[in-house]
């Protein structure tokens, strides 16, 4: 699969399965999007798909501006 983009269809299919995944990255503190991809094993693109779905729905939120980046965290009463 490496250096195959995916049809955006079928990454967000895969949204509720990664919200844990994610929710249980960010108990460790805010992470950036390329963070979250890295301790994934995914491409950052999809996880943008992933991360902005959970932040549209409350789950996440932005944290703090890193350079080029923003970190999100794990909204409150999500992942505790």
């Amino acid at each position: 699969m490496k250096g195959e983009v995916r049809d955006p269809r079928e990454v967000i299919r895969e949204e509720m399965v990664m919200r844990d995944k994610i929710l249980q990255i960010l108990q460790d503190g805010p992470k950036t999007i390329p963070e979250i991809a890295e301790a994934l094993g995914c491409p950052p693109y999809e996880v943008m798909y992933w991360v902005m779905g959970m932040r549209k729905y409350g789950q996440v939120a932005e944290a703090e501006e890193d350079g080029d980046y923003y970190k999100y965290r794990a909204a409150a009463g999500e992942g505790n």
